[in-house]
C-alpha cells in the first residue's frame, strides 16, 4: 500500500511541475521522453553518489551500480551477465535434468 502512495505522491507532484512549466498532460512526446530519461537516471544518482563517495571512478562506480545497464537495456551484441534473468546462453535449456 505504501507503494502506491508513493506513487500517487510522485505523480502529484509531477503534475504540479507540469503545471508550473504549462504543458497539458499527456505531455508532447519529446517532453514525456526527456521526462522519462530523468527519472532513469535520476535513479541511478544515489547508487553511483555513494560509489562515488567511496573514491571509486566515475566508469567504475557506473559499472558497480549496474548504472548504463539500468538506464540503456541490454545494448545490442553485449553478452548478458551470467545468474540475471533473460541472459542465458542461446540454446541453453532452463530445465535441465
Amino acid at each position: 500500500m505504501k507503494l502506491y502512495a508513493l506513487s500517487l505522491g510522485a505523480g502529484l507532484l509531477v503534475g504540479v511541475v507540469y503545471s508550473l512549466l504549462q504543458v497539458r498532460s499527456p505531455a508532447p512526446p519529446l517532453v514525456a521522453l526527456v521526462g522519462l530519461l530523468g527519472i532513469l537516471v535520476g535513479e541511478q544518482i544515489i547508487p553511483v553518489g555513494k560509489q562515488l563517495l567511496q573514491g571509486t571512478a566515475f566508469s567504475a562506480a557506473c559499472e558497480q551500480a549496474e548504472a548504463t545497464e539500468h538506464v540503456l537495456g541490454q545494448l545490442p551484441g553485449r553478452p548478458g551477465r551470467p545468474g540475471r534473468p533473460g541472459c542465458q546462453k542461446p540454446g541453453a535449456d532452463q530445465r535441465q535434468g
